[in-house]
């Protein structure tokens, strides 16, 4: 690299012979930063931003190449016109990144943020959030009959469309979104444009264009490091290279390798070193599997005080006092490496991101989750495995995760060309790999589903036939072909007469399909579980509770995994006064969650550990202690903390009809969002 010093491993002796083949010589001749030149707009670029002005648009094209660059020219023009801007991502932390960089661009005072647990400058012409709250600003004008001030709606990362569990959101938005406002999706991986596109013309009654880009800016090349050490190509051709073609042979018929078969992540980052490959993302399987990786690493030739690298971090966990605690903080500064998955504090995984983006770190190992929506590319990706947790269980990895995570590799303007190395491991498919790379991303598919949030809300602004029209402008019902969109349609019809029959049954919604008066305060609960919720609240038992005894019972709603975590002695002393009301409230749930299991509907766990867990922290111990006395990973407890946050927020929407609850529910937030979550 032009300006770039060799690096000399002074940290530790290493006797391992590495070898390049010859053919990967040429690929990493590549390696180098590029010529500095003046910002021009690709094509693609310049032609989305051409038809927006007269269709909306759905937009495909690589990580990097400058989507977010239509954006902000977009958001420009409809300032200028003097319009709204919604933009819409599916992360908060993303929602927080681009509210900084929005705010840079146009003032602070032109741009807001709404995402449950921020909301700043909400009048503002430009607003930044999360779709769950654009689609719950959605439910709120139709049910008022006022127009959404919105003129533009950018729907970033677009591919969300097809998740599992929030595709069912995005799709709603597109849906309910009045034809007048102009639409424009942006994404890596949408391999259906065109489908997309044709769906929306025909729901929105305006016609939309596709820009599709299939050039990288930066040049991807894809490795091998076979398990003697040598760096060859993946490829010849559309062929594996000989020396991945014969570890591949070697693989048939095991289900997995054995333990002996996990490369030693010290040679392989020493190899990365030598070969001018960092900085790195390692993307491993597993959270234990990324900080066995850090512990086991070996302090790095560039030492913690290079530049000043101690100052940089110390300066930065000032405002975070509990970083300075954390386990990993020794190993960054000493290896030049960070662990990063959701196992950690939102605060720490911000710091990491930070550094990597400014240059200090030379690898990241990460689960794949990281791919999607974190914006910290590298000059090359080392993949491990080929599979990945979907949240249930292990998977193979599709063409669209590879797709998302072999987008981080390659910095523009910063490397000549990206490098994606496949490192055979205990956990490797090559073939599968091959067969990916060569791959186009899944076709986006519907994941519209009918649930009580969304049947309550909906019958606020229209009859059960208007519902029933509105399920039939679903992507599933439009994709499919006639004889399968007609079973598609159907079973979205009978889902709702279920859920429309249970809310009549239970005095939620009146015989001719119009929401009683507890069905209108309880369409105001936009949660994963609002009847278990209603009910509770109907039933009293949230009635002359503590602000922190409030909390904690909320709490068990929002885990979504049914796993029982141990608790020290202590904590279970500290709150066995809960168990006395949470069983009561088990008591008074049990008919209902007995009918809706009787007419097939799903039935969350109802744990106690999380009501003993946030009651503790409720009652302001310090998060050190809370982590002591909980066995659970740091980020899946800040996640649980901040999500009981989000369900307390939504209490506050009944004042009117429980104004004691509203107000327990404003004080309970006042003691559970503080530093580190904040």
């Amino acid at each position: 690299m032009p300006g770039e010093k060799p690096v000399h491993h002074e940290a530790h002796e290493d006797t391992r012979i590495r070898r390049v083949h010859g053919d990967a010589e040429r690929l990493l001749a590549d390696i180098g930063v590029p010529e500095p030149s003046s910002f021009r707009p690709d094509p693609f670029q310049l032609e989305a931003l051409e038809k927006l002005w007269h269709q909306d648009v759905v937009v495909t094209a690589p990580t990097g190449s400058g989507k977010t660059w239509i954006a902000l020219h977009a958001t420009r023009e409809f300032l200028f016109r003097e319009c709204g801007i919604w933009y819409a991502t599916p992360l908060k932390a993303l929602s927080n990144a681009k509210y900084e960089e929005f705010g840079q661009e146009f003032g602070t005072e032109k741009v807001g943020i709404l995402t449950g647990d921020r909301k700043e400058n909400a009048d503002a012409p430009v607003i930044v959030g999360t779709t769950e709250i654009l689609r719950n600003q959605l439910y709120d004008s139709m049910q008022s009959g006022t127009d959404l001030p919105v003129d533009l709606v950018i729907l970033d990362e677009a591919h969300y469309l097809s998740d599992p569990d929030r595709g069912v959101v995005w799709e709603e938005v597109l849906i309910y979104l009045p034809g007048r406002v102009r639409l424009l999706l942006l994404s890596a991986t949408i391999s259906n444009p065109g489908e997309v596109a044709q769906w929306l013309a025909h729901i929105r009654g305006t016609s939309c264009g596709t820009v599709e880009s299939y050039d990288r800016p930066v040049p991807l090349h894809a490795l091998f490091l076979t398990p003697a050490g040598e760096l060859t190509p993946f490829f010849r051709g559309s062929r594996l290279f000989p020396a991945a073609a014969a570890w591949a042979k070697t693989q048939r018929g095991k289900r997995r390798a054995g333990p002996g078969d996990s490369p030693d992540m010290n040679e392989v980052v020493a190899t990365l070193r030598e070969a001018r490959l960092l900085p790195a993302i390692v993307f491993l399987k597993s959270r234990a599997e990324c900080d066995r990786a850090l512990d086991a690493l070996l302090p790095s030739p560039l030492g913690q005080s290079t530049g000043g690298f101690d100052h940089v971090v110390q300066e930065r966990v000032k405002d975070y006092p509990e970083l300075k605690s954390q386990r990993q903080l020794p190993r960054l500064l000493q290896s030049r490496a960070g662990s990063h998955h959701a196992g950690q504090l939102p605060a720490w995984r911000l710091l990491i991101e930070q550094l990597m983006v400014a240059g200090h770190l030379e690898v990241i190992f990460a689960t794949s989750t990281v791919a999607a929506g974190v914006n910290f590319p590298a000059r090359t990706v080392v993949l491990l495995q080929s599979d990945r947790f979907d949240g249930r269980t292990f998977v193979d990895i599709t063409a669209t995760d590879l797709h998302q995570m072999t987008g981080r590799a390659g910095r523009r303007g910063m490397d000549n060309a990206g490098f994606i190395v496949v490192t055979p491991g205990r956990f490797m498919n090559v073939l599968l790999l091959k067969e990916l790379f060569l791959s186009d991303p899944e076709p986006l598919r519907s994941r519209i589903a009918v649930n009580f949030s969304m049947t309550l809300n909906l019958l606020l602004s229209h009859d059960p036939d208007g519902v029933r029209k509105l399920l039939r402008l679903s992507f599933a019902a439009f994709h499919e072909n006639p004889r399968r969109a007609q079973k598609v349609h159907a079973k979205l019809l009978k889902d709702f007469h279920n859920h429309l029959k249970l809310l009549q049954e239970l005095d939620y919604v009146a015989e001719d399909g119009t929401p009683t008066h507890d069905g209108r305060w309880a369409a105001q609960l936009r949660l994963d579980h609002p009847l278990l919720i209603a009910e509770l609240i109907r039933g009293g038992e949230f009635a002359n509770l503590s602000p922190r005894e409030l909390a904690a019972l909320i709490a068990p709603f929002v885990v979504d995994k049914e796993k029982e975590v141990l608790m020290s002695k202590e904590l279970w002393d500290r709150t066995r006064p809960l168990w006395k009301k949470f069983t009561r409230m088990i008591r008074t749930l049990k008919p209902l969650a007995q009918l809706l299991i009787s007419r097939g509907f799903d039935v969350p766990s109802v744990m106690f550990w999380p009501v003993a867990a946030v009651f503790l922290w409720a009652e302001e111990v310090e998060w050190t202690d809370l982590i002591q006395h909980v066995d659970a990973d740091e980020g899946d407890m800040a996640m649980m903390i901040l999500r009981t946050a989000d369900h307390l927020r939504q209490l506050l929407s009944l004042g009117e009809e429980e104004p004691l609850l509203a107000d327990t529910a404003r004080r309970a937030l006042s003691v559970l969002v503080r530093p580190p979550l904040v």
